[in-house]
């Protein structure tokens, strides 16, 4: 644990504005214009603080000047008119750069300010920055948000705090100003452990929302009405408020993205880790969100991560499950079941052979995955293989996927060569999840 170290906030900067009765307002230096940083500026502005911005993008700060902010040509501009800096940035090697880059947040310190990070970044970050900063006597909390677009717009944001607490106690008022609760966590690099916590829970919960509306979807159910249940039984979470309505509205639009849910479980993914803990439902969530992000939703909110279920079912929410030609519904069902994905991937299969009590024989054989289906795979092989056979199919490595067990059920001869039909057996949800992706990329 890092060593207590006493607030060095000494007064205010001389560009502080003093309002009637001699009460001097902070300023304000706030760097990261995005999705959350632009309502949060907005806010501490409209509380009356001295507010000067600074954004990569400068044509981000146009609608805060307007409003009366004063803007920065640099980090370290901002930074060196001000009594409190505040950071909300994409994630660790941004915010890096941005502290100690050319013209960065450092070369604009003064003994006496705060460095507040909203971003969501690594523990290791957090620790780092209040390290770096406390040889300069510059105050340092990492003090992460939960509540996204709407909470900032609203300035009802929650904050997550770690650092020194007399820190916090030093700046509670412009912890207010941009939000409705403020929990102190502990030591430098809580704030980020709570946030990476906390965010496996968003992840996973959104996804638990999107396959329970897809179990819905298939069985006929209308959305609406069972989205209506959800809010008001024990399946009831935030992300079911908060993306139901934006997934039956088809409206995406970001207030907080695929892509930076995805940094966050892996940042996640990382910390369990490194204390040597199993996150099942953490990593399935993981891969989940990296299959959206490679098909194209990153910048999306993460609601969208739904069409990714829409592709896997061939169903959109909110669409009855019909057939779309009256009087074929039984053909076009199983068609739809059957809808084969077809490919030309280099597979290996180990193949074991029972020698006598208690033990086995097993080689190492080249197979082709011709086409996969709901039901099970095709591969094409030279070599003879007998009906009901384990085999054990290994992807290339560069598909990241484990050894799969399938069993031979059909047996076609094509032009000198074995078409083995194989059922899957066990194969866990996710993992079918990552063969389909795999090949989907393949296929492109």
């Amino acid at each position: 644990m890092l060593p207590k170290r006493k607030s060095t906030f000494t007064g205010f900067h001389q560009n502080a504005r003093i309002y009637p009765g001699g009460i001097a307002m902070k300023t304000i230096g706030f760097i990261g214009l995005g999705t959350m940083g632009k309502p949060m500026a907005g806010n501490l502005l409209k509380k009356g603080y001295s507010v000067t911005v600074y954004n990569r993008t400068a044509g981000k700060a146009d609608e805060l000047v307007a409003l009366g902010a004063a803007s920065a040509s640099s980090a370290a501009e901002a930074a060196r008119g001000s009594d409190v800096v505040i950071t909300m940035l994409s994630k660790d090697d941004v915010v890096l750069e941005t502290v100690f880059g050319e013209q960065g947040i450092a070369l604009g310190l003064h003994p006496g300010q705060t460095v507040i990070d909203c971003s969501t970044v690594s523990p290791e970050t957090s620790r780092r920055l209040y390290q770096e900063f406390a040889t300069h006597l510059v105050d340092f909390l990492d003090a992460p948000v939960t509540g996204s677009k709407p909470a900032a717009e609203g300035g009802t944001l929650v904050f997550m705090v770690g650092g020194q607490e007399e820190t916090l106690d030093a700046q509670r008022d412009v912890f207010e100003a941009m939000g409705s609760k403020i929990v102190y966590m502990g030591p430098s690099g809580a704030g980020s452990y709570t946030k990476l916590a906390h965010n496996t829970m968003v992840g996973i919960n959104a996804l638990a929302l999107m396959e329970g509306l897809s179990i819905a979807a298939k069985a006929g159910l209308a959305a609406d009405q069972f989205l209506e249940v959800v809010q008001a039984g024990s399946a009831y979470s935030k992300q079911a408020e908060l993306k139901g309505p934006k997934i039956l509205k088809r409206d995406f639009s970001n207030q907080f993205s695929v892509q930076w849910m995805l940094k966050d479980l892996l940042l996640a993914s990382e910390a369990a880790e490194q204390f040597h803990m199993p996150a099942p439902m953490l990593h399935n969530a993981t891969d989940i969100f990296r299959m959206a992000q490679e098909r194209g939703l990153g910048e999306l909110d993460l609601s969208a991560v739904v069409q990714c279920y829409e592709d896997w079912m061939h169903l959109q929410i909110g669409q009855a499950e019909t057939p779309l030609h009256p009087g074929e519904p039984q053909l076009l069902a199983e068609r739809r079941r059957n809808t084969r994905l077809q490919m030309n991937i280099g597979l290996h299969l180990s193949v074991y052979q029972w020698e006598q009590e208690g033990s086995f024989s097993g080689q190492l054989i080249e197979g082709t995955l011709v086409d996969l289906s709901e039901s099970g795979m095709r591969i094409l092989s030279s070599f003879p293989l007998a009906k009901d056979m384990f085999i054990v199919i290994h992807f290339p490595q560069e598909a990241g996927l484990p050894p799969v067990t399938a069993r031979i059920i059909r047996i076609d001869p094509d032009h000198g060569q074995f078409l083995y039909g194989c059922l899957l057996s066990g194969l866990p949800p996710h993992v079918r999840l990552k063969i389909e992706e795999y090949i989907r990329i393949k296929s492109e």
